[in-house]
């Protein structure tokens, strides 16, 4: 499974990316606003860091205007996978731009026919919002399931790019079902190391080797 995380927070990409842990990276406006900067200078610096996708939103609703707001993204850098909503405009331009070569990652897919059409339409990368169908009370990870079901069947090249990820668990269950990509806050890919029975074994560690009065150094 690949790792991106989802922020435009520059520190904590570069940070991760460091360790070796991101293939790529997803903003969308929320993350971008919360960031404080403009969104061709914050997604500039993240391209240079991080050499696997950057996923820029459109803000636009139309698809005349879509083209035009993805033609300035793409021109970022090389690595920008341009953010489309699953509309049908948003599909329209998605179609428009994978032919000409295009990266597109459609968001907001909350069902296995919109994932269908998002293939159709020839996307690289489709985001089921597991958290959100959560909060609603629906098995995010049952649609994960159907959409690896549905490309599987028809050999869509089209990756699973598990979003609205909220916990470690939601990390583990993506990737079992055969997620291709899961896209997590820097607070949960943090938390991917974490476990307790770690800790008590290098405080127990820690402890006996200082009854040695030995140093490796």
């Amino acid at each position: 499974m690949k790792f991106f995380v989802d922020t435009a927070d520059v520190d904590e990409i570069r940070t991760l990316n460091d360790l070796g842990m991101l293939d790529g990276v997803t903003t969308n406006p929320s993350l971008i606003a919360k960031a404080g900067r403009d969104i061709k200078e914050v997604t500039k610096e993240i391209c240079d860091i991080v050499k696997g996708p950057v996923s820029a939103e459109v803000t636009a609703l139309d698809h005349e205007t879509m083209m035009k707001e993805a033609d300035v993204l793409a021109k970022i850098a090389d690595n920008i996978a341009i953010k489309v909503p699953l509309t049908f405009d948003g599909l329209r331009t998605c179609k428009a731009l994978t032919d000409n070569g295009q990266m597109v990652n459609v968001t907001l897919c909350f069902s296995a026919n919109q994932a269908l059409l998002a293939a159709k339409a020839g996307a690289s990368f489709i985001s089921p919002f597991i958290g959100r169908l959560d909060d609603m009370a629906i098995d995010g990870m049952e649609l994960i399931g159907e959409i690896r079901t549905i490309y599987d069947n028809y050999d869509f090249e089209t990756e699973i790019l598990a979003a609205s990820i909220r916990t470690v668990n939601h990390v583990k269950e993506a990737a079992m079902i055969g997620a291709d990509v899961a896209t997590v806050p820097p607070s949960t890919l943090h938390a991917l190391v974490k476990h307790p029975l770690t800790d008590k074994g290098l405080d127990a560690f820690t402890a006996d080797w200082k009854k040695t009065g030995q140093s490796i150094l």
